[in-house]
């Protein structure tokens, strides 16, 4: 496992055998946002998408949450001296924040999965909705919390939630800051699976796992393709798919899997 150089303790990173694993690091105040959490992730996401030994990017939180978002403890002791930034330079502060992080985790090339030991609120749960793939625990809980603080919401949420359940049940996600168990979160569609508490590493990296060792440009077309589909019409779908499908016959990925098929054995992608 080798560590990555994030430049920060609120952001880890390592590298093993092609998963890289981010950890969002302030467990005292729930991994909740700092300025150098997010500097260091948008760097940390550029990183690994552009080192080929990476096929998996992992997002998660330390000491059993995942992320709290914004600071609320910092935004309640907040003065308005201390506020003295220009509306447009807050604006411009997080729109850049929002395409390093949230924008990034959609666009990467590679797969993005979430790994959740517990509470996802506010802009963290944003960060975990811009990820392909949520794995969560037993005990992990769910909620938009903008409304609770009076906040509008950022971090991409609204756009991600909507695709996932639907307008009229993220409108009410968002108005009402209901908090989901995991349970419920997974019957909605937010979450893919739930496991034990004390399991969830175990098996969320197992799946990371088959990803991993699964064939890396089809899944990096597939992705490119998922997230097209409801961005464009059907005709200019079925060219796009065309495209990758056609690209993908080229790879020795696929030499390799048709040949395992043939041989009745399983595949050895990126041998």
């Amino acid at each position: 496992m080798a560590p990555l150089e994030t430049g920060t303790p609120h952001l880890t990173a390592t590298v093993d055998d092609g998963v890289a694993v981010l950890t969002m690091c302030r467990p005292e105040r729930r991994n909740a946002f700092s300025m150098d959490m997010l500097t260091a992730l948008g760097s940390a996401l550029n990183e690994v998408d552009d080192d080929p030994a990476v096929r998996v990017v992992v997002l998660t939180g330390a000491g059993g949450a995942f992320c709290a978002g914004g600071d609320v403890k910092d935004f309640a002791t907040r003065t308005d001296e201390a506020w003295s930034s220009s509306f447009e330079e807050r604006l411009r502060f997080q729109r850049v924040k929002h395409r390093s992080t949230t924008l990034r985790l959609w666009e990467l090339t590679k797969p993005t999965v979430a790994v959740l030991p517990g509470p996802a609120a506010g802009a963290g749960l944003s960060l975990a909705l811009a990820c392909d793939l949520r794995y969560a625990a037993d005990t992990a809980v769910l909620t938009t919390a903008f409304a609770k603080v009076g906040l509008a919401g950022d971090f991409g949420g609204g756009w991600l939630m909507s695709r996932l359940v639907g307008t009229a049940v993220a409108r009410e996600l968002y108005y009402l800051s209901e908090v989901l168990d995991a349970a419920e979160a997974q019957r909605l569609g937010l979450l893919n699976a739930v496991f034990p508490a004390a399991d969830l590493q175990k098996h969320a990296m197992e799946r990371v796992r088959r990803i991993a060792d699964g064939p890396a440009t089809a899944i990096r077309y597939m992705k490119e393709n998922l997230n097209r589909a409801e961005e464009v019409g059907l005709a200019d779908y079925l060219d796009l798919e065309a495209i990758h499908h056609q690209r993908t016959f080229d790879t020795a990925d696929h030499r390799e899997a048709a040949r395992a098929f043939v041989e009745k054995r399983a595949p050895k992608f990126g041998a």
